[in-house]
């Protein structure tokens, strides 16, 4: 579990104890987070795991269960957070949360501000970024959500680098008591080209801004609205494309179909002096890598812009 001094502070805990979260890896691409009670039991398809043989143990360990089955116990770190969180809204994921936290320039120290606050998968890597001494004050217009996302950040050990708030940013702006203090400013909203005058509000001198959209149509509208006061004005669709690598056997005739990793070009079967055949190198066993066939295609569009300096 992430936790926090006086300080702001980011660091691991050595032990888990009682009341932390875990993300507990069952396995490949199957996570789910848990909180720790000693009275309590995990039961899935590898057997019954109790609680309390996990306090004490540090994260990253292999406990087992009743059947001798096992699983890992992982800190909830922001990449593995992303992966299992609840679903109150769409949700940005890892690709496109490094590259917007790397070109709106966030650094520790920074104060960004958000809209909307959604399920909270950017805002646990925003406060992991601006730690020890920046923060992040995200906005949802939804109250419930706001409140689910401020116990998820508490349970997360980033509650002291984030204040939530409920408000209509598209309706009413942010609030004047940031105007002219934000580093950076990172929309997620139906309709941003109505709060873009107010984030430039909110914008020190030279300040970055950020916009989400799944659609070209709202990119549109924004670079638009964007022309007045800002400048470098660009939009990126981040792809990621996965790779499945495992161990098999290449046929010796098979082109080049299939990628492998060390692999030499094919060749015939060479002959030795006495006449025998010698096997091509070919058909022993050798690292094969292929895109993965399920990989996740277009999320949104990534809009950014930066403030104009006042001549």
């Amino acid at each position: 579990m992430l936790c926090s001094d006086g300080k702001k502070k980011l660091s691991f805990c050595g032990l888990i104890k009682d009341g932390d979260l875990v993300i507990v890896y069952e396995k490949r691409d199957v996570m789910k987070a848990v909180k720790v009670c000693e009275t309590s039991v995990l039961q899935n398809r590898f057997g019954v795991f109790k609680h309390s043989d996990w306090i004490g143990k540090p994260f990253g360990s292999k406990v087992l269960s009743n059947k001798g089955g096992f699983v890992y116990l992982l800190a909830p770190t922001p990449e593995l957070w992303t992966l299992v969180l609840s679903h109150r809204t769409q949700i940005l994921y890892i690709a496109d949360i490094s590259f917007l936290i790397t070109y709106l320039e966030i650094v520790p120290g920074s104060l960004v501000l958000e809209s909307g606050t959604g399920s909270g998968s950017l805002t646990t890597s925003l406060a992991r970024a601006v730690a020890p001494t920046g923060h992040v004050y995200t906005f949802d217009f939804h109250q419930q959500r706001a409140a689910s996302a401020r116990e998820d950040f508490q349970s997360t050990g980033v509650g002291n680098l984030v204040t939530v708030g409920v408000r209509d940013i598209q309706g009413e702006g942010f609030p004047d008591e940031y105007s002219g203090l934000a580093d950076s400013v990172f929309l997620d909203l139906p309709q941003p080209w109505l709060a873009i005058l107010s984030a430039g509000k909110m914008l020190k001198q030279d300040g970055t801004l950020c916009s989400f959209s799944p659609c070209i149509e709202q990119v549109q509208r924004t670079c638009e609205a964007l022309k007045s006061n800002f400048r470098d004005i660009r939009t990126f669709e981040v792809l990621l494309r996965t790779f499945e690598v495992h161990e098999g056997k290449m046929d010796s005739c098979q082109g080049d179909e299939g990628l492998s990793v060390g692999s030499p070009p094919c060749k015939r079967r060479q002959r030795s002096s006495e006449g025998s055949t010698v096997p091509d190198s070919s058909s022993s066993p050798t690292i094969k890598a292929r895109p993965c066939a399920d990989a996740r295609g277009h999320t949104g569009y990534l809009t950014f812009s930066r403030l104009k300096c006042l001549s």
